[in-house]
């Protein structure tokens, strides 16, 4: 009988799906497991990355039930954002209709796969159910301090038409589009994030289960470090420049000053100045730069004299002012105290604009200006330094800022890379920022009881640009809360990063109805205990998270410090690339043989990659179910590759699941007669120590990967164990069935897991009343899973010379002995002198001999 896996992956999703076998509600009296993966945006179609992130945590999920755990596993999706928007102007539809409608069929394939979620609580971020609470919490957040309104120069990208916060520009570039990223002066919303920096940095430490690289990364971008404030007073003005270094050991070597072009006083600096119209013009070249390229060290160091000066604090030395195109106000406080005798970006722009070096730090071996050819930034002696002349350069840092301080020309102090969180957007379809704009008032919090603000409808087009909130005037004319005059509503809308933020507690109760959640749920199912998701959500997502899970608590509405115990970031989906020199990228099933189907033309199959729509070497789940079945699917993804590393793609491979999954179906269907009786005695005899060790041996190499979450070595423990049963299945005498019995029906215990469908249909089979999904998880006999009889290597000089099956524990000379009675082990020991035998208990024997 041939497995059939269209009918039974049909069957057992009704069956779960009618049974609510997944709903899970508080129980104080439980031990519970929160299992998450990263909820999809609605694009449309669950794609091979999606099937590998839900695997992986539908095994670990499904393992936990099994273990009697109180697992929740639910699945939402992060409805707002730009793309829904764009894709919608291109479609000319609404975006809440087609997010609508892509909800639904993404739905519709995630219960294909055979996943175990608690669909009863279901979330949309787009629900303004859902984003009532969101909004609310912004409110508090502005009370508290966290939330507030400034115009700023903010990263811009024309082509999404939005502003974008740090975090999201890579490489100079918008993460969504692509788009070059140019800096535009914007009103905006910011969050405090700042503000929990210390905390974020430090709880870093705490998060054990988290992989080190992205520890790493958020560590680096929060970028706390340790120096001096230092004020410069300017030769034409009373004002003041505040320059942050991490240096000031090398303060009296200072010799000019870099400014950021976009510093606030960049501008003011080159007013009534000769400079002022070259000045301007390279302020508006820089900031269409990329800040990474800018920073890069290979970039060549750019620069204009203000006409302006500074003055040294500690020398008294006039300092030229230049803007710089390699200085960011992304760092302290966009100013930079230059040292080019110790500073390599000052030096190579000291050399190209004839700036003094002065060195100040002198090393052991000595230091002439006249023969330097690069900055001098190890350690030394303080030099030209006054009364600090030959204080070691460490001891010094805190000498002169204690100076500083005395003098009230400077203070110790701590800087950070990380920014407030900008989170206003020009877009439509996004939770509308709760607040009025009076003339009168300033902004102002929309009452609570008005929440939530709904987004109102608009007509959309694909001519359409910017934010149609503007113009829907019986969205913005309102009136002022606190004074009661005509108002104007906010009309930005918050990043979809903000929905995102604080999901996983909505999870909790979803239904709750007068908070964002109920206290007592989340305290009872928080933290998430494992979390699954991408790499490149390291400094966006994770960080917000953390942000925003730390808010929460201090407004009351959880307990814990962290939203996520473990972090599982699962690896890319890759397969190669095939290109026709006429017709461009093709799909796999578009090459034929080398062949163009399109042209004939021969096919350049380029290298293997992450899976792409733009390359088109993509596989689409759904042909891949509809041929060989979602367990199908399940299991190649899980075995293919370690979770966390990239999976390549193989047709093969798909083919080679397929088979196994049908071996184990002819393995229990040929067996029912036996597995539905009953036997008595087992055979004590060299088959049945086999299936007592391949048995136990099994279960525990399966338990033990999945807890560690090597799932493909689990799988491929599983494979053997079917060799094992089918190799012993043709010499079953009456002794053995009952072990052989035992075997089988664990065998269908272990695969339920990874793929559920399959054993549930086979559990069926065998008579089981329960479901499997519901069984005992298996447990392991410790003394059966190492085997008597093992093997040891022969060394002779070190070199290995034969190997010798043994009995466990054998004693050392009937080791010794056997190891001398193998034919090439006796041929380079005869006559020769043993200097020493060596006995590694059951693993190796070593004979020194001359």
């Amino acid at each position: 009988m041939k497995y059939n896996p269209a009918e039974t992956e049909e069957k057992w999703q009704k069956i779960w799906e009618d049974r609510k076998l997944f709903k899970v509600a508080t129980d104080n009296s439980k031990e519970k497991f929160y299992c998450l993966e990263m909820f999809p945006y609605p694009s449309g179609k669950i794609h091979m990355g999606h099937v590998r992130n839900y695997a992986i945590g539908d095994v670990i999920s499904r393992y936990k039930f099994m273990q009697g755990f109180n697992v929740l596993h639910p699945m939402g999706w992060d409805a707002f954002g730009l793309p829904a928007e764009n894709a919608a102007i291109e479609n000319s539809t609404h975006p809440a209709v087609w997010t609508k409608n892509n909800i639904s069929y993404m739905k519709a394939q995630l219960k294909k796969l055979g996943l175990s979620y608690d669909w009863d609580r279901e979330v949309a971020t787009c629900d303004p159910e859902y984003y009532k609470w969101e909004q609310m919490v912004f409110i508090q957040m502005y009370e508290k301090g966290l939330v507030y309104k400034k115009k700023s120069l903010l990263n811009w990208c024309d082509d999404c038409n939005t502003v974008l916060a740090n975090e999201q520009v890579e490489d100079g570039a918008c993460w969504r589009c692509g788009h070059e990223v140019r800096i535009k002066e914007l009103d905006g919303w910011y969050l405090k994030i700042t503000d929990y920096a210390d905390e974020l940095l430090d709880f870093t430490e705490k998060l054990d289960g988290w992989p080190s690289k992205v520890l790493t990364m958020q560590q680096n971008w929060i970028g706390k470090s340790y120096g001096a404030e230092i004020d410069f007073a300017l030769t034409h003005s009373d004002e003041k420049i505040k320059v942050f270094t991490t240096r000031p050991d090398t303060l009296f070597g200072a010799t000019f000053m870099s400014l950021a072009p976009e510093h606030p006083m960049a501008k003011a600096l080159l007013k009534g100045t000769e400079q002022e119209k070259e000045g301007l013009e390279f302020i508006d070249a820089i900031l269409k730069d990329d800040k990474v390229n800018r920073m890069a060290d290979d970039k060549e160091k750019k620069g204009v004299f203000t006409g302006r000066y500074a003055i040294n604090p500690v020398t008294g030395y006039q300092m030229p002012i230049f803007l710089a195109n390699f200085v960011l106000m992304d760092y302290g406080t966009g100013a930079v105290m230059a040292v080019p005798a110790h500073d390599q970006r000052d030096f190579e722009f000291a050399k190209k604009y004839g700036c003094e070096l002065k060195i100040v730090i002198m090393p052991k071996e000595g230091l002439e200006l006249e023969t330097m050819t690069e900055a001098y930034t190890g350690a030394g002696t303080l030099v030209n330094s006054g009364v600090f002349d030959g204080t070691d350069n460490e001891s010094a840092k805190k000498a002169i800022v204690d100076y500083l301080d005395t003098h009230n020309l400077g203070k110790s102090t701590v800087n950070y890379r990380l920014r407030d969180w900008q989170i206003s957007r020009q877009r439509y379809w996004g939770a509308p920022i709760p607040f009025i704009q009076c003339d009168c008032c300033g902004s102002v919090p929309v009452p609570f009881d008005q929440l939530p603000v709904q987004l109102p409808d608009v007509d959309f087009n694909p001519e359409m640009r910017g934010n149609p909130l503007d113009k829907v005037e019986s969205f913005v004319n309102t009136t002022c809360p606190k004074c009661g005059k005509p108002a104007r509503r906010e009309t930005d809308t918050m990043d979809t990063f903000m929905e995102s933020s604080w999901y996983f507690l909505r999870y909790t109760s979803p239904q709750c109805d007068t908070a964002p959640f109920n206290k007592d749920d989340a305290n009872y199912w928080m933290n998430v205990d494992q979390y699954i998701g991408g790499i490149e959500h390291a400094i966006l997502h994770l960080l917000y998270a953390r942000f925003y899970t730390k808010v929460m608590r201090d407004l009351g509405y959880v307990s814990v410090d962290e939203p996520f115990k473990r972090l599982l970031t699962q690896g890319m989906v890759c397969k190669e690339t095939y290109k026709c020199p006429v017709d461009g990228w093709l799909f796999p099933e578009e090459s034929k043989e080398g062949k163009c189907a399109k042209c004939g033309g021969d096919v350049v199959i380029g290298r293997v990659e992450k899976m792409s729509k733009s390359k088109k070497n993509v596989i689409d789940p759904n042909k891949l179910i509809q041929t060989y079945g979602a367990d199908t699917a399940r299991l190649f993804i899980l075995f293919a590759s370690p979770p966390e590393r990239e999976l390549e793609w193989s047709d093969s491979g798909v083919e080679g699941s397929f088979r196994f999954l049908n071996r184990v179906y002819r393995l229990v269907f040929n067996n029912l007669e036996l597995i539905k009786a009953d036997h008595a005695g087992t055979a004590e005899d060299a088959l049945t120590k086999e299936l007592l060790y391949a048995l136990h041996s099994t279960v525990k190499k399966v338990t033990e990967d999945i807890e560690r979450y090597q799932l493909n070595t689990a799988v491929a423990a599983m494979m053997e164990f079917v060799n094992s049963l089918y190799s012993a299945e043709a010499n079953l005498t009456d002794g053995h069935k009952a072990l052989f019995k035992d075997c089988l029906l664990t065998l269908i215990k272990i695969l339920a897991p990874f793929t559920p469908h399959l054993a549930e249909e086979l559990w069926e089979m065998t008579g089981q009343a329960e479901l499997v999904s519901r069984a005992e998880w298996v447990k392991f006999d410790a003394a059966h899973t190492q085997k008597d009889e093992i093997v040891v290597a022969v060394q002779v000089n070190g070199k290995l010379r034969g190997q010798i099956g043994i009995s466990r524990n054998m004693a050392q000379d009937d080791v010794f002995a056997l190891a001398l009675a193998n034919e090439n082990v006796s041929k380079h020991t005869d006559g020769m002198t043993f200097v020493k035998k060596i006995y590694v208990p059951n693993k190796l024997v070593n004979f020194v001999v001359k």
